[in-house]
């Protein structure tokens, strides 16, 4: 199974009743075999540009284990969806990712070695 990683743009009036269209939408997700490791929800943000004569829609990110011959599956369905009004499916580049978390690791002990440095100066100075 690989990860995927899925913004979904829904129709502005869900807002209120949001709940039902996205149990609608990680219904097609489980029932093409995908398990669902996390949702994160923007909640609604202005568009760029008018879709569908829509100024804003409500963003949704998922991230899903899916395998990949069912993902062409998912997005014909999501194509027809009427609550959907834009979708990208990616994968992420992992290695990429684990990278970039290496680095700011790294960061972080710098400045806290740093900050130690400078507080054994100030005590220094002090005395």
């Amino acid at each position: 199974m690989n990860q995927y990683e899925i913004a979904i743009l829904y129709d502005p009036d869900l807002e209120i009743d949001l709940e039902k269209a996205t149990k609608r939408i990680e219904k097609i997700f489980t029932d093409n075999g995908g398990k669902i490791t996390n949702v994160d929800n923007w909640g609604k943000r202005k568009l760029a540009y008018p879709i569908n004569k829509n100024e804003s829609a409500v963003y949704v990110f998922y991230t899903v284990e899916i395998p990949g011959e069912n993902v062409r599956k998912i997005e014909s369905t999501l194509n027809i969806t009427d609550e959907v009004i834009r979708f990208l499916v990616t994968r992420p580049d992992l290695k990429a990712i684990a990278k970039a978390e290496a680095q700011k690791a790294k960061q972080a002990a710098r400045r806290s070695s740093d900050n130690d440095d400078e507080e054994a100066e100030d005590k220094d100075e002090e005395k």
